[in-house]
């Protein structure tokens, strides 16, 4: 079956990935579902099982997510119920339907004391509820559901919505300053990159021989800290003429940086696997710092 012929599901239209996922499949002549958490709510079980079966998909893609890292610490039972629960109702509905499973998860699933990029065969240890919760979804999924990919990833950014690309500038354009967390590392993704490698994966998944199913790292390359990050934003708008000065950044470690929830000092992601088997390479995350302008727009 081409992708152009499957039924889709999209859950977590609104976000990110979501956006990006739209209007990717567009651009390739995909239908697509779409859902946001106003129109499908993924913590009820019952309605998301309705709905998924009127829709009788081929493929269910799920970048729905509790992603507020700090709040979570606080609201531990609402991103057990969107993160965990969540993933769970979809998966037992596409065992039902004998659907494609794909589940976004994140790279703080890992505790960051291995020195070298995480491989997808390492032991997963979070340090806070939202990974927790991810990591719980993700075991819903494995157990639920036969044809399922998850898919962790990291350091996501877009023009549209929160992320530490669009903070940098802001700040960049009120502030002679900033002060940036050097010791944690990481693999900065670009959206776009990221909804381009579940479509690539999903074409892959409809053909009748496929049988890797299971779990992928996809992120960014070359990984760096979040102060090198912020580095390469500023020097980007900079030559851009976004700027009407550059500010000084200092490093600082994470201890002095006051958050809620801790976070792991080495998330970097090995993406070699999938790169192996379906030929996608990691996000050029430096590539789409070349044009910051609709970072500047109010979301």
């Amino acid at each position: 079956m081409q992708i152009q012929e499957a039924r889709i599901v999209l859950l977590g239209a609104g976000g990110q990935l979501g956006r990006r996922l739209q209007a990717q499949a567009m651009s390739l002549g995909i239908a697509l579902q779409a859902f946001d958490r106003h129109c499908l709510n993924i913590q009820d079980g019952a309605s998301l099982a309705c709905r998924l079966r009127e829709c009788s998909p081929h493929i269910i893609i799920n970048a729905a997510g509790y992603t507020q890292v700090d709040l979570a610490e606080q609201a531990v039972e609402t991103a057990f119920a969107v993160n965990a629960a969540g993933p769970g109702h979809l998966a037992a509905v596409a065992q039902d339907l004998g659907a494609v499973l794909i589940q976004v998860s994140t790279d703080y699933v890992f505790d960051g004391h291995k020195s070298a990029p995480y491989v997808e065969t390492d032991e997963p240890n979070p340090l806070g509820v939202y990974g927790a919760s991810k990591l719980a979804g993700e075991a819903e999924v494995q157990a639920r559901c036969a044809k399922h990919l998850i898919l962790r990833t990291a350091w996501l950014f877009d023009p549209a919505g929160s992320n530490f690309v669009r903070t940098v500038l802001r700040l960049a354009h009120s502030r002679s300053s900033l002060r940036i967390v050097a010791d944690q590392w990481g693999s900065p993704t670009c959206a776009q990159d990221l909804a381009g490698a579940v479509l690539s994966m999903a074409c892959e998944a409809l053909q009748p021989d496929f049988v890797d199913w299971g779990l992928y790292h996809y992120a960014g390359s070359p990984s760096v800290s979040w102060f090198e990050f912020a580095e390469a934003i500023i020097q980007a708008a900079w030559q851009q003429g976004l700027l009407a000065y550059q500010p000084a950044l200092f490093p600082i470690p994470s201890a002095e940086y006051a958050c809620a929830a801790r976070r792991p000092l080495n998330s970097r992601l090995d993406c070699s696997k999938i790169a192996a088997r379906f030929g996608i390479p990691p996000s050029d995350w430096r590539r789409a710092l070349q044009d910051l302008r609709p970072y500047l727009t109010p979301v």
